[in-house]
């Protein structure tokens, strides 16, 4: 199976990774789900963020493909999470910290890097990491999530400057998607503000249409693609407003 445009979208089965590959502007664009579920009409390789033995399946998959690939360019999208369980540090489940920390922080940058060994010059390549405004704001019982993501931002400003000094692709942007309106945000939502404080501020910004679509979120995002020279982090959206952390001593 041919064609111009390759793009691999990790959590391509609902929320923001449904609404990437609803809205990928490539019209011959072949588009591949990477998750833990078949998607019903998307190519779908099989893997799952917290078990490592599965990640080399979606590894081998990026070399077998882009080693003969043909096309004009190579995509791969992070966007799938692991959700874990919201709680302060201390008091959740050691076995779910693990996972969480896992498949929300060292998974992404795993996949990323076979990404990069697969591509080759004779094709635009390009990198996107799904960050959260969690990477800035302390969004209290999301403590290892929070650092993941600011981590991701990291990896991808670092990498961003490696492939600039090597002079080839991928090029490299993490995205802050804003709040939008998704099933695992509604999930939260419906969290113990006990364990996890912002969950009243989720359910009161969904209640009042604060939350982008899903869809009208990707949109933008590929709008935004690839990004401008130097530009490695991309912010979208906004917070729920009663979650804006208030200044303390």
């Amino acid at each position: 199976m041919s064609g111009s445009s390759i793009v691999w979208i990790s959590g391509a089965t609902e929320g923001l990774g449904l609404g990437l590959a609803k809205t990928c502007p490539y019209a011959d664009a072949r588009v591949i789900n990477l998750s833990r579920r078949q998607h019903p009409d998307l190519e779908t390789v099989i893997f799952d963020l917290t078990d490592p033995s599965t990640w080399d399946t979606v590894a081998q998959h990026f070399a077998s493909e882009l080693g003969s690939f043909e096309g004009d360019r190579a995509i791969f999208i992070q966007n799938a999470y692991y959700p874990g369980c919201a709680g302060f540090v201390g008091e959740v489940d050691p076995a779910l910290v693990a996972a969480e920390a896992i498949g929300n922080a060292a998974a992404p940058l795993v996949l990323a890097d076979a990404f990069v060994r697969a591509v080759r010059p004779e094709f635009e390549s390009g990198l996107v990491l799904l960050s959260s405004a969690a990477a800035r704001i302390p969004f209290e019982g999301r403590a290892v999530y929070a650092a993941a993501k600011a981590g991701i931002e990291q990896f991808a400003r670092v990498v961003s400057r490696e492939r600039e000094r090597r002079g080839c692709g991928p090029w490299v942007v993490a995205v802050r998607p804003g709040f939008v309106d998704s099933p695992s945000v509604r999930a939260e939502a419906l969290l113990d503000p006990h364990s996890y404080p912002v969950a009243e501020a989720l359910r009161v910004g969904l209640e009042s249409g604060e939350a982008d679509d899903p869809t009208d979120a990707a949109r933008r995002i590929w709008a935004a693609l690839p990004p401008a020279p130097g530009e490695t982090v991309l912010l979208f959206g906004d917070v729920p407003k009663s979650s804006r952390p208030q200044p303390t001593r």
